[in-house]
């Protein structure tokens, strides 16, 4: 079951949410200001989601490029993956 939670409720609620994620295997939204932040899932269900993306990634560079090993499909994936994340903010001293 997904809910949505704001961050106050997590701070208060912390424990029974990690309970009901483990034992339940409900999923939560968290916002902050109505707006969603993160999710709080099953380890179980990001293992599915991280594999799914893998394979699916995996899946296009084989279509494109038949000859590439998968080791280099696996570094040309990882390259992609950090390519597309936003920049740090620098934090000062």
């Amino acid at each position: 079951m997904k809910k949505t939670v704001s961050t106050l409720q997590v701070r208060q609620k912390l424990g029974e949410i990690l309970d009901r994620v483990a034992l339940r295997h409900d999923e939560y939204i968290i916002e902050r200001k109505g707006k969603p932040l993160a999710a709080v899932l099953p380890i179980e269900k990001l293992a599915q989601l991280e594999a799914a993306a893998r394979s699916h990634v995996l899946g296009l560079l084989a279509r494109q490029h038949s000859d590439l090993t998968e080791g280099e499909a696996m570094e040309l994936s990882d390259e992609g993956k950090h390519a597309s994340r936003p920049p740090r903010h620098k934090t000062a001293p």
